[in-house]
């Protein structure tokens, strides 16, 4: 065979094969996810129709498109679909996909009864014309978010393999004159929840690892006392630690059952770690400056934080096991707010560079140099990882004022997430 034929069927062959690896789709067992964090990783091109009404004539219209535009927000927030406009289409389920060049699209179908919402969505793949998959959900009308959430994360699982993180739940403070209180929200900011009500400074809200409880540092009696607090009920708030001088900022272990806390009893901050019920078990660091933000690895054997003990705060590792302590950053004058990813050893922290706060990742196991993931001229603070490891939120400052960012974990799809009046810092997401 002439060798130039032959290279170009190789060629060929090759590309059809890359082509087919490329899909998110294979046959049976031989499915292939797609890589959220890829740069090269084109995004899905999904289309949300309208929903349309099983009830009888007369319900509102405005309904059907409020559903189809909340599904479309959280599929989009993901960060690997992007959503054709219901203008190039009219919003009608009827419409030919194939000419639109979409990929997928979701349809909807909805009816109420009694104040029972119900609703039926089913994925279709427009080149292969078939349903992948479909759901039903029955529920309160005031669920209605949820439940387009669930549906949401069974799509971006059926993607990549892993679940969604749509019906996360998002902890943060927000600041109103000179009060500072904690709220829960949803990813989309449509559900927020008021969590503290003590008209004065509360900081650090943290998540226990089942997500059902949230504990925060206030300062409303005097002394900067730690809480925790049930999400399940609003009314119950319990004292974890009243020590005198600092109780701020834990990380939880993985099992919930101890938790690493700065105190400052004995003058500087200082690590400790208690039971979850407050009980002092083990002062970690002593006597080598500021001890402050620590943050445990999944599974538990490894906690990075912040000391200042060679003249600037820089990160640390600590094995819990040995105890044993090696400096990770040698670079920045200040580098602080380390949060180690629950799917892998990343830990992205906030660093001080050129008089800009930059979010930067690394291995904390790995002498490699650390990856820059910001580089806008605003201070980028308090990063924390998404339940899926895939993105991190952050608060960024916007003249005055900070609000609650996300971005990609490649650094890409920097954009902001919760619209709301005032300014926000601490942000915290649920597992």
């Amino acid at each position: 065979m002439n060798k130039v034929i032959y290279t170009s069927i190789k060629h060929l062959v090759l590309l059809q094969l890359l082509i087919l690896l490329s899909c998110t789709y294979a046959a049976g067992a031989n499915r292939v996810y797609l890589d959220i964090s890829a740069p090269e990783t084109r995004k899905i091109n999904m289309a949300v129709p309208w929903f349309t009404s099983k009830s009888p004539a007369g319900q509102k219209e405005s309904l059907g498109r409020e559903l189809a535009d909340t599904l479309a927000k959280a599929l989009q927030f993901h960060g690997i679909i992007s959503i054709q406009p219901t203008k190039t289409y009219g919003g009608s389920q009827a419409a030919v996909w194939k000419k639109l060049a979409v990929d997928y699209t979701v349809l909807g179908q909805y009816s109420i009864a009694a104040n029972t919402l119900k609703l039926e969505m089913r994925l279709l793949d427009v080149a292969g014309d078939e349903i992948i998959m479909g759901k039903s959900f029955s529920g309160s009308v005031r669920k209605k978010e949820q439940m387009l959430y669930k549906f949401c994360d069974h799509v971006i699982k059926s993607f990549t393999g892993v679940e969604g993180i749509a019906n996360s739940k998002i902890a943060f403070v927000s600041r109103e004159k000179n009060t500072k209180e904690v709220y829960l929200t949803d990813i989309l900011g449509k559900k927020v929840r008021q969590i503290t009500r003590h008209r004065n400074l509360t900081v650090s809200p943290r998540f226990k690892p089942d997500g059902n409880f949230l504990t925060y540092t206030s300062y409303h009696t005097g002394n900067q006392n730690l809480y925790i607090t049930d999400l399940r009920q609003s009314k119950t708030t319990r004292v974890l630690s009243r020590r005198k001088g600092l109780n701020l900022a834990p990380t939880w272990s993985p099992d919930g059952k101890y938790m690493i806390l700065t105190l400052s009893t004995s003058g500087s901050p200082d690590l400790f770690l208690l039971d979850s019920k407050g009980k002092e078990v083990e002062q970690l660091t002593s006597k080598t400056g500021i001890n402050v933000s620590p943050t445990w690895s999944p599974d538990g054997n490894h906690i990075v934080f912040v000391s200042d003990r060679s003249g600037k705060p820089q990160l640390y590792r600590m094995d819990m096991r040995t105890r044993k302590v090696k400096r990770l950053t040698f670079e920045g004058i200040e580098n602080a707010e380390p949060h180690w990813s629950p799917t892998d050893n990343s830990i992205v922290y906030s660093s001080l560079k050129d008089g800009v706060y930059q979010l930067f990742m690394l291995n904390p196991f790995e002498d490699s140099e650390p990856t820059q993931l910001t580089s806008d001229l605003s201070h980028h603070e308090a990063p924390n990882w998404s339940p899926d490891g895939n993105q991190i939120i952050f608060a960024k400052r916007d003249g005055k004022n900070h609000h609650i960012y996300a971005i990609l974990k490649n650094g890409s799809y920097q954009r902001r997430i919760l619209n709301l009046p005032g300014s926000q810092t601490y942000p915290q997401w649920s597992r």
